[in-house]
């Protein structure tokens, strides 16, 4: 049988990695590309030797690199709405509704204020430690655009009715399209912040790059 080449892109999707994982993977003699036409390709048995070969704490590596790449779908650098100014729960969700229409990931800020409200009355979204997990509480993916998860963190801690009793200052707005999406980010981001080295860097983190290098590096120590 005649061997099947992969694009780099074509080979993260394969991989469900992304562009800048092969790229490394190529750097590091994982694979080999080799060019043809105007493209680079890896060969597809190369990929399976390499996937049927993978130790243990390979395989483990491999998925927790996967579980990255795939949060960073929903997270980006520009969802990051550091130290904004609200001195009550709904304050805050107003706020962090606001910046979901500026990324264009709603159209209407009011409505999406008013289901994640919703959903608060029922029971609180503060997780403990000073954070909470905001979302509707069903999904809405003919209203979100895309799926996303926003940061933000308030200047002032914010009484949420958390279960531990202490105020909020870190929140993520989870505007996801499907209980598969929001049930694996809400395990990521659980995951994470079961280091208190990786909140502390929430709370202190000066510049939206920090945030990011945190929650998609920090979560594969």
């Amino acid at each position: 049988m005649a061997d099947k080449f992969f694009t780099l892109k074509q080979a993260g999707a394969f991989l469900r990695v992304t562009d800048s994982v092969i790229q490394e993977m190529i750097k590091s003699k994982l694979f080999h590309a080799v060019k043809k036409g105007n493209t680079f390709q890896i060969s597809k048995i190369e990929i399976d030797e390499w996937l049927a070969n993978l130790n243990d704490r390979e395989v483990e590596q491999l998925a927790l690199t996967k579980a990255v790449c795939r949060f960073s779908d929903y997270f980006k650098p520009r969802f990051i709405f550091l130290d904004f100014e609200a001195d009550n729960k709904y304050e805050a969700i107003a706020e962090m509704s606001k910046k979901a229409k500026d990324l264009k990931i709603v159209k209407d800020h009011r409505w999406l204020y008013q289901v994640v409200v919703a959903r608060e009355e029922l029971v609180s979204t503060a997780i403990g430690k000073g954070v909470a997990l905001l979302h509707p509480r069903h999904h809405h993916p003919s209203k979100i655009k895309k799926p996303s998860i926003i940061f933000g963190r308030s200047s002032n801690e914010i009484e949420f009715d958390a279960l531990d009793n202490k105020p909020v200052n870190i929140f993520f707005m989870l505007l996801l399209h499907d209980d598969i999406q929001h049930l694996f980010s809400i395990s990521y981001i659980s995951k994470f912040l079961m280091n208190e080295e990786n909140l502390d860097i929430l709370r202190k983190a000066k510049t939206n790059d920090v945030i990011v290098a945190a929650l998609t590096k920090s979560v594969l120590k």
